[in-house]
């Protein structure tokens, strides 16, 4: 394994439209048209380290031959922009330019540049790989194939039924489904407002501290995202990483969404699927104690050269 201090690292800063992207470049040592990644963090104000999930996966990338990209969302750490005004569209075109940015290093194969995302950054990959022909490949990591609605729903029922008896569960999660109706129902933040403080059970408490007036437009506007015609539409190989005891994504069915859009007759023959599961891995395919998943970083970088050539 490679020591920080053997990696290249420059601090970078490239435009995506009226937006400046902050992000780190780290190259190994000698690197010569490497193959390279451009890491997407998930939801909310993801920073490029992705809390502390992505500095591990970079180094071992590092380690294996790999240049990689990670970048602070716009309106994070030294990002410009506002990522609550931001739309599933204005991020994958920030991915995109985050590839071409990538492309453009001295020590990068430019034909060789793919998109790694996890969870909803997966969605952002997977739409930015429709735009850009230039990425070369595409790794979702604990990202499903239902849409926000869904999959917001299962975690929330994975919580309450951990947290509470089965028949106080079952009522915060019939009144979760009646903020759900409001958020399909496109309602103002104070109808919804004044039902929780109306009526809502205390479990539910924590789900709603956060939330504002943008907050909910935000969730409002990406609901109903589907990513299917995303994959259908993918010009390029992808790779669905995913744990086995995921708590926060259906698995199951994001593997059978997964499948089902490859196997469409309009899907280009060359955007091949390999799905990987791996057994006592969380959302974030990591064990408790914080290592990953067996085989987790093995199998990425095999893939990753599989598809870069």
């Amino acid at each position: 394994m490679l020591m920080a201090d053997e990696v290249e690292r420059r601090e970078v800063a490239f435009p995506s439209g009226k937006v400046l992207l902050a992000g780190t470049v780290t190259v190994p040592p000698g690197a010569v048209r490497c193959p390279a990644v451009v890491m997407i963090g998930g939801s909310g104000p993801a920073d490029r380290d992705n809390d502390v999930l992505f500095p591990p996966i970079r180094q071992h990338l590092n380690t294996a031959g790999f240049a990689v990209l990670s970048y602070d969302k716009r309106g994070v750490g030294g990002s410009s922009g506002d990522w609550l005004a931001g739309t599933m569209d204005d991020l994958a075109l920030d991915a995109v330019a985050a590839v071409r940015f990538l492309r453009t290093a001295p020590a990068v194969d430019p034909d060789a540049v793919g998109l790694f995302g996890h969870s909803e950054g997966g969605w952002t990959a997977l739409r930015a790989a429709t735009f850009g022909a230039e990425v070369a490949f595409v790794i979702t990591n604990g990202t499903p194939s239902v849409t926000p609605a869904e999959q917001d729903r299962y975690a929330v029922v994975n919580e309450l039924r951990t947290q509470l008896p089965a028949a106080d569960a079952e009522a915060a999660l019939a009144f979760y489904d009646r903020l759900g109706t409001l958020v399909q129902q496109g309602a103002t933040f104070a109808k919804a407002d004044a039902l929780v403080q109306e009526s809502a059970p205390p479990a539910l408490a924590a789900f709603w501290a956060d939330v504002d007036e943008r907050l909910w437009e935000f969730m409002k506007g990406k609901q109903n995202h589907d990513a299917i015609p995303d994959v259908v539409g993918l010009r390029c190989p992808l790779l669905a990483m995913f744990g086995g005891t995921d708590r926060v994504v259906p698995v199951a069915d994001s593997v059978r969404g997964f499948a089902d859009a490859v196997g469409r007759p309009d899907r280009i023959p060359a955007a091949t699927l390999t799905i990987e599961v791996f057994p006592g891995g969380n959302h974030r395919v990591q064990l408790p104690d914080g290592s990953f998943a067996a085989g987790y970083l093995t199998t990425l970088v095999r893939w990753i050269r599989a598809a870069s050539g």
